[in-house]
């Protein structure tokens, strides 16, 4: 789950636009411009000497008769713009310039891109300002680098991935912190300051990119899942504090980010015990879940605390629900000691009343995590190349990107999208 905070960088990068055509047609022999020098005394010139044009065309004055004059147009992609209305959005495949890298960053031509509910928040407008292009779990291939770009850090031809950080300033505090990039004070991200991954090709700046491992057990498409949904996964089980043995709920197991805490739980060591609501058992003890349990029924934290030592509860509940309700029934199954991992995004209007005293008499701790660093999605990817994990993947052509807006709700697994 991508980190939301704003931090008042909300420029966007400069659009770009198509060169205008311009055709000079061939002149009659009546006209009395048939004198090239004629032509030429009547061309633009900058003071001290030729024009542009006259010397593009090498300064032979003789050479503008019949002309054809053209301006390049700029080569154009695919990109998936975001189109708002009133009640709703949707996403429209247009053609547009491709972005031309600066001198320190990179330009890469991107195979697949994960859809994220992120995502699906920004083109809403709940989520705050952002960019016409979308998109932060893209995989694809270095196609030009900058000329400042250091070839030993990155270099043409490499497979990269694109997450939401697209870029630290490296030197604040938060920089600063063994694994805080992800809130950097000046983060820049994919969707928001950046045009994001819903396009064929993408600027990212070269200091930040994350190089990919070359090896056939990870295909593109198991890749971009991981760079944000399993990599926020990986990193809130692997902060929720239980050893190998020890109870681990996942509280909103069935959705994308939950399945894939299930895995990475299972795989770690964990007894995992899935929580959700609806037709959702099947697909999670699936995912590797010991047990399921149904968010709705009102005996859930007596039944699941049946399961684990001496009643108590499970030592590490990580919650991936967008729901406040599912946080105060997640903080009832904490176990003495235990720790309630916040990843999930509840709306406004649905804040978690807790009384100190529940914290304090049982030693609760609270923390909240989000997506992860660079070496935290190399970790992550390494259970999937191991086959430990395996994500759950809807391959969808990109130009039906649009589509998985009316499914995103009601499908498990992640919607990867194919250039």
């Amino acid at each position: 789950m991508a980190s939301l905070r704003n931090n008042g960088s909300d420029k966007r990068r400069p659009r770009h636009f198509p060169s205008v055509t311009i055709e000079n047609t061939k002149a009659s022999t009546e006209d009395k411009l048939h004198n090239p020098a004629n032509l030429v005394d009547r061309l633009p010139r900058k003071q001290g000497g030729l024009s542009a044009l006259d010397r593009g065309i090498n300064g032979d004055a003789s050479k503008v008769w019949g002309i054809l004059m053209t301006v390049t147009q700029e080569p154009l992609h695919k990109a998936a713009v975001v189109v708002r209305s009133d009640s709703s959005f949707r996403f429209e495949v247009r053609s547009v310039p491709i972005p031309q890298p600066k001198p320190w960053e990179i330009l890469v031509k991107l195979s697949v891109t994960g859809v994220c509910g992120t995502d699906m928040g920004l083109a809403a407008g709940h989520l705050g300002p952002s960019c016409d292009i979308l998109g932060h779990e893209g995989v694809g291939r270095v196609v030009r680098i900058g000329d400042g770009v250091d070839p030993s850090i990155v270099k043409t031809g490499d497979r990269v991935g694109i997450a939401w950080v697209r870029d630290v300033c490296g030197k604040c505090s938060c920089c600063r912190e063994p694994g805080g990039e992800t809130r950097c004070q000046e983060h820049q991200n994919s969707g928001r300051n950046w045009d994001g991954t819903f396009a064929e090709h993408c600027v990212v700046p070269s200091r930040y990119v994350l190089v990919l491992p070359e090896d056939p057990a990870l295909p593109d498409e198991l890749i971009a899942p991981v760079l944000c949904g399993g990599v926020t996964a990986y990193k809130a089980v692997k902060t929720c504090g239980a050893v190998p043995g020890e109870w681990v709920a996942v509280v909103g197991a069935a959705g994308g980010v939950g399945g894939l805490a299930v895995q990475y739980a299972k795989a770690m060591g964990y007894q995992v015990a899935a929580v959700d609501v609806g037709p959702s058992k099947e697909a999670c003890l699936k995912a590797g879940a010991d047990a399921y349990f149904d968010a709705t029924d009102p005996n859930i934290v007596a039944a699941l605390k049946k399961l684990t030592p001496d009643e108590d509860g499970a030592k590490g509940v990580v919650v991936t629900a967008n729901s406040g309700k599912a946080y105060q029934t997640a903080l009832d199954l904490v176990a003495v000691f235990g720790t309630l991992v916040c990843v999930g995004i509840p709306p406004p209007d649905q804040p978690l009343t807790i009384h100190p005293i529940k914290i304090m008499d049982r030693g609760i701790r609270i923390i909240g995590t989000l997506v992860g660093t660079r070496t935290d999605t190399l970790e992550a990817l390494e259970f999937v190349r191991r086959g430990a994990v395996k994500p759950v993947v809807n391959l969808v052509a990109f130009d039906q990107l649009n589509d998985t807006t009316s499914k995103f709700g009601s499908t498990t697994g992640k919607f990867v999208a194919q250039f």
